[in-house]
Formats: structure tokens, C-alpha cells, sequence
């Protein structure tokens, strides 16, 4: 008869790793609201007012701006997560993330500016317009960006 053991520790290997699970989820949740807000606080209009108003546009860029701030947060937290050293990842991914979400929001205000949109304006539509799409394009190619740029 086979009995079936567990590895000395395993209990121990096992509270570790839910314990970083955990923690990451906390920093990448953090980074997300940090990264809504960011977007917010750049946008023209209060953009929380404009998405809780059903506006199409706000509601594409803000979703094109929480992806994008997903992928910087993922890969922040990817960079770092296997670096045997529980703290140190989570202060490298915390200040990664923090870096490319400032990083990302200011490249997509100056490709605003330099396509000529007035974002402010396209967020009040009533109506979808297609050039939000330009701005939720800059926003998922922008977050690609700086998110690779942190591996």
C-alpha cells in the first residue's frame, strides 16, 4: 500500500505563496485605481462623471485606459514577481507600475495634442464618435509600450 506525502515544508511553501498572490493582488488593484485616477486627472471633464453618465466616449477611453494600466501592472508585477525576495518584488513592482502609468498617461495626452483632438469635447458626446477610437488605440499601444519597457 502507497501512503501519500507531503513534502517537509510543503504547508509553509504553500502559506507563502497565497501570502504573495495576495499581496501582488493588493499592489496590481492599487496600481489600477492609481492608474483610473491618473487617467481621470489628466482627461478633460470629470471622467467618473462622464462614465457613470453612460457616455460611449468616456466609457471607451476610460476601458482602453484600464487595459492598457492592466498590462503596465501586469508585467510590473511580472518584471519582479520571481525574484525570491517577497518584499523587494513588491516595492520593484509598486514603483514600476507607478513609473509607466505616469509614463503612459503623459504619452497619450501628447499624442492627443498632436492628433488634434479635443478629448474634452469628444468625452461629452452623447453619441459615439470615431475618433475616441484613435485616443483608445494610443491608450492600448501606449500601455504595450511602457509595459514592455519595464521587462
Amino acid at each position: 500500500m502507497t501512503a501519500l506525502a507531503l513534502e517537509s515544508g510543503y504547508w509553509s511553501v504553500l502559506g507563502e505563496g497565497v501570502g504573495a498572490i495576495l499581496l501582488y493582488a493588493v499592489i496590481g488593484l492599487v496600481l489600477m485605481l492609481v492608474g483610473f485616477y491618473a487617467i481621470d486627472l489628466t482627461t478633460p471633464g470629470k471622467l467618473r462623471t462622464l462614465v457613470v453618465a453612460r457616455k460611449p466616449n468616456a466609457i471607451i477611453v476610460s476601458a482602453a485606459g484600464m487595459i492598457s494600466m492592466a498590462f503596465i501592472v501586469v508585467l510590473a508585477i511580472f518584471a519582479v514577481g520571481g525574484s525570491g525576495k517577497l518584499w523587494q518584488g513588491l516595492i520593484a513592482a509598486l514603483v514600476y507600475g507607478l513609473v509607466g502609468i505616469v509614463a503612459q498617461v503623459i504619452s497619450v495626452r501628447v499624442i492627443e495634442l498632436a492628433t488634434g483632438i479635443d478629448i474634452g469635447a469628444v468625452l461629452h458626446e452623447d453619441k459615439f464618435t470615431p475618433d475616441v477610437l484613435l485616443v483608445a488605440a494610443a491608450h492600448f499601444a501606449l500601455g504595450l509600450v511602457v509595459a514592455f519597457a519595464i521587462l
